[in-house]
């Protein structure tokens, strides 16, 4: 067979992810700080980008960001002053001033006291120098005391030997934010030279600090430290700690013959261990609470329909300063200044295109969710409709995965709650009757409310909970139930009917 060279013309198609098309797609997934943050990255490295600032004049008119960027060369990213996300339609804010929180009125005054009242007005309302200074009250609250400084005060007050407090010091290093100590005692006389009964010693006088429980090294000596400085540890008590796992699996007559107790004193035990903190280190972790800022606000229309919007203060607004652009490029000495200036131009806009692609998007897979869950607003999580991302994405035009990046870590704000987008895509769970499927969440739901209407004497099994939910036209299968109530944390019928009937037994 002979071998020759040929030249052949062959034309493709292909898509080129380009540098800038990966960043679009990362800007859909990223949360509101995400997006704040590679903003913040993107004006710091690019001279033509900055943010715009806020106006405290008013609701401005329709059009009135257009019309002052066209005047001083500016133009944010709101390319169309109708939308639905512009910062004058999207929000009403209400008006939390001092003044509106506090009235001025005799009531208030009386309260506070001459002096304080009239500190606490000036605090709000500031003098003429600094009235446009905003006031936190974040400013005012004492500096959070952390685990390590709260045991640090305590070990300098216990030991008044330099040795016992290094040692003492090693302990509280090990010490994780529960409160438990995590290091093997024999490595901690190892690393300082010493003998295992003096690291011991210390951990016994360390193990009285406040609060109780610090320092133990599991959960049953946590809660027996606990229980001692209570006076509470007699040796039913002390057998009820170390058997934990029976408590677990609720095993009430193994534990009655265990501790020598008859059944209204376990429940008392029982109350007590409730009553303890398994974590004690928790008080100390520090730090102020996350708070979800949804992405997508959802109210009722006047119409009866909703109205979805995006929340302005998840999109951040950037200008391009077209003037500053003119003025340095008019006078750029050589060709490497110009192509930079070009550069930082096409990067700007490109940024100010994704971002506004970003809010329209988000809108839209928004607005589709809204329209496929309408009963579930109405109605509650019983009307939760089964929903996948193949539904949405074909209803909107887009593909599965630009829906999976958009609803991924972004909230909702109904009128029911705070809700993940993710939270409206459920699992199907067929009917047995022949019509519309059922949420997996909707069922989870009945499913618990069976349960928490048990009697001691009725409880039910995940085989009687499937037929209830078959006669209410949902087919399920048992292991289907026992793993929804696994995952709700609801121990088994056996587990369930032991602890009822101990209830029950004492009265309570």
């Amino acid at each position: 067979m002979a071998l020759a060279a040929k030249l052949q013309l062959r034309q493709s198609q292909s898509l080129v992810m380009t540098p800038q098309l990966l960043q679009s797609i990362r800007l859909l997934q990223f949360t509101h700080v995400e997006l704040e943050r590679f903003v913040d990255e993107e004006i710091e490295r690019n001279p033509l980008l900055e943010r715009a600032e806020p106006r405290d004049d008013g609701p401005a008119e329709p059009g009135a960001d257009a019309a002052q960027s066209s005047g001083n060369g500016e133009s944010d990213w709101f390319t169309e002053t109708e939308t639905p996300w512009s910062a004058e339609t999207m929000s009403e804010k209400l008006d939390t001033s001092l003044e509106n929180v506090f009235p001025d009125d005799p009531g208030t005054s009386e309260r506070l006291g001459p002096d304080l009242s009239a500190q606490w007005k000036s605090a709000g309302s500031g003098n003429s120098s600094t009235s446009n200074d905003a006031f936190d009250f974040e400013d005012m609250a004492a500096s959070v005391v952390t685990l390590r400084d709260h045991v640090a005060e305590q070990i300098a007050l216990t030991f008044a030997d330099p040795a016992s407090r290094l040692i003492a010091g090693e302990l509280a290093d090990a010490l994780d934010e529960a409160g438990y100590m995590r290091a093997e005692i024999g490595e901690i006389a190892d690393r300082l030279v010493i003998d295992e009964t003096a690291v011991q010693d210390v951990l016994a006088a360390c193990q009285g600090f406040d609060p109780a429980g610090l320092f133990a090294r599991d959960l049953a000596e946590c809660l027996a430290l606990q229980l001692a400085s209570r006076d509470r540890l007699d040796p039913a008590m002390r057998a009820l700690v170390d058997n934990l796992e029976l408590l677990a699996r609720r095993d009430f007559h193994t534990l009655k013959r265990i501790c020598g107790v008859d059944e209204e004193d376990l429940l008392d035990m029982l109350a007590e261990i409730r009553a303890l903190d398994p974590r004690p280190g928790m008080a100390f972790s520090g730090g102020n609470t996350d708070t979800i800022v949804p992405d997508v606000v959802v109210r009722a229309a006047s119409d009866g329909s909703w109205a979805v919007e995006l929340n302005p203060d998840t999109l951040p607004r950037v200008l391009v300063d077209q003037i500053y652009f003119a003025n340095v490029s008019s006078h750029a000495k050589d060709q490497a200044e110009k192509d930079f200036l070009a550069e930082c131009l096409q990067n700007a806009n490109w940024l100010t295109r994704s971002l506004d692609q970003r809010a329209r998007t988000i809108l839209k897979v928004a607005s589709e969710i809204v329209r496929q869950q309408d009963a579930f607003l109405v109605h509650g999580i019983r009307q939760l409709r089964p929903l996948n991302l193949r539904t949405v994405a074909d209803a909107i035009g887009m593909h599965e995965s630009t829906v999976s990046r958009v609803t991924a870590n972004k909230y909702m704000l109904t009128p029911r709650g705070s809700f993940e987008l993710r939270y409206f895509f459920t699992a199907s769970i067929a009917s047995a009757e022949g019509g519309d499927a059922h949420s997996s969440e909707a069922v989870r739901d009945r499913i618990r409310e069976m349960i928490d209407a048990e009697k001691p004497a009725d409880v039910l099994s995940d085989d009687a909970i499937v037929d209830m939910l078959r006669k209410n036209g949902v087919d399920i299968a048992r292991r289907t139930v026992a793993k929804y109530r696994e995952g709700m944390n609801i121990p088994s019928s056996v587990q369930r009917r032991r602890e009822k009937r101990a209830m029950a037994s004492a009265g309570r």
